[in-house]
């Protein structure tokens, strides 16, 4: 495969989550294994740790789970990422943690998934934890659900646990907004239905876990209506011959297209104008869209700096300086309404001060708690802030790129949370 060829293949961001010991550092160690994406050196590091640890066969697992703590308790406690790649597409996987203390993990190694596998032990069937992560994938807008009911080979192969499993899920994500889900009988262990089909069961007839990451279509799954390019970048290249003119505003589609002497809006300030040229790298294009990072070139001469954002006269964003919005606690002090903080959204950056803490989600239970709103770590919660400039912004709903926002301790420069931003 030339380079070239491997820059322009379709990159598929999935993670991986469910409860402790599902099987999730092993199903992708699997996938490492079996689509030959591992180098000899790794392999032989892992089969030299199986061994030491005396385990009969190579523990897969191990590819994923780096830390030290991890290996010795044989489970993931931080997120892992992992790249590999087939033919077909690029993948970037997040290997985030089963326990309910590392909830903020999850929601860190989800946030920009396209699919998240959820496994589900046979033996088990669903509890908790798999309702727990599902309402987070729910939560998080991503697009495709993967279940993954691992560990066929301890009950037997049995088609019936299988079936089982699958109505008490259809039944509790009937509750959730997820719109595409799909099931895959497997034994990450053994190999069944992950790379390659199984001979144990053969009352399956769907696709193969990798199949799936394959062919799954998420083209669509991006915005191309609402037009919205954070100015990351002001370009001016004086001193190069030709280009002593040239003034170009540098940033990432964050959704729609823009095409060449279209009109444009400047948010904040209003002033329109169109585009000139458009250049992607080196290289003149007549449009851009997401994920593409480009420069643009307006007409007329309009004070832009980092922050702006660029959008469609007819198709505009929220602006306003009261802020909705589904957070993530991931701080070890509680948050305190009244507290300031930095706000981070897109290229901008903004002071913003709490509100109002509406309510917390009860993560065993996944009700709304409006009495009991003391925030801690790991804690899903809703809250209003208020900034000292306005925001122009979607609903993470309608747009995940330019709906979600991370607060930012002023004194430590810590991230305290991460964010999904609400209609008005």
């Amino acid at each position: 495969m030339t380079k070239k060829a491997y820059l322009d293949m379709e990159l598929l961001r999935f993670t991986t989550a469910g409860s402790v010991d599902d099987g999730k550092s092993t199903l992708i160690g699997r996938l490492l294994y079996d689509s030959k994406s591992i180098f000899e050196d790794q392999l032989d590091a892992v089969k030299k740790t199986s061994e030491r640890k005396g385990y009969e066969g190579v523990d897969l697992a191990l590819l994923t789970d780096g830390l030290r703590s991890e290996r010795e308790q044989g489970i993931t406690i931080d997120v892992a990422y992992r790249y590999f790649a087939t033919p077909k597409r690029k993948f970037i996987i997040a290997d985030t943690p089963g326990h309910v203390q590392y909830t903020r993990n999850m929601v860190t190694g989800a946030s920009t998934a396209n699919l998240a596998l959820i496994l589900i032990d046979a033996r088990n069937g669903v509890v908790e934890q798999s309702k727990r992560h599902s309402f987070i994938a729910s939560l998080l807008k991503i697009p495709h659900l993967v279940v993954c009911i691992n560990k066929m080979d301890l009950v037997d192969w049995k088609e019936d646990v299988f079936e089982d499993i699958v109505d008490d899920f259809k039944g509790f994500a009937a509750k959730m907004d997820i719109k595409d889900v799909q099931y895959v009988p497997m034994s990450a262990l053994k190999g069944d239905n992950v790379v390659e089909k199984s001979e144990n069961m053969k009352w399956y007839n769907g696709p193969t876990l990798l199949h799936l990451l394959e062919h799954i279509h998420i083209a669509s799954d991006r915005n191309h209506l609402d037009a919205r390019m954070p100015v990351q970048y002001v370009v001016r290249p004086q001193k190069v011959k030709g280009y002593e003119d040239y003034r170009g505003f540098a940033g990432r589609i964050a959704s729609g297209i823009f095409r060449k002497h279209e009109e444009v809006t400047i948010l904040p300030s209003g002033f329109q104008s169109r585009i000139k040229t458009i250049y992607e790298h080196e290289k003149e294009v007549e449009e851009a869209f997401t994920p593409m990072s480009v420069a643009i070139e307006l007409d007329d001469d309009i004070d832009i700096s980092r922050g702006d954002m660029i959008v469609k006269p007819n198709n505009q964003p929220e602006v306003s300086q009261d802020i909705d919005a589904m957070m993530c606690w991931f701080y070890d002090k509680p948050l305190v309404v009244g507290n300031k903080y930095i706000l981070r959204h897109t290229t901008n950056e903004v002071r913003s001060m709490v509100k109002e803490i509406v309510y917390k989600i009860d993560i065993e239970t996944l009700h709304r708690n409006e009495i009991e709103k003391e925030i801690k770590m790991n804690d899903i919660f809703r809250l209003k802030l208020r900034t000292t400039k306005p925001l122009f912004f979607d609903s993470y709903k309608k747009n995940r790129s330019t709906g979600s926002v991370v607060l930012v301790d002023e004194a430590t420069n810590n991230t305290v949370a991460a964010g999904m931003l609400r209609d008005k």
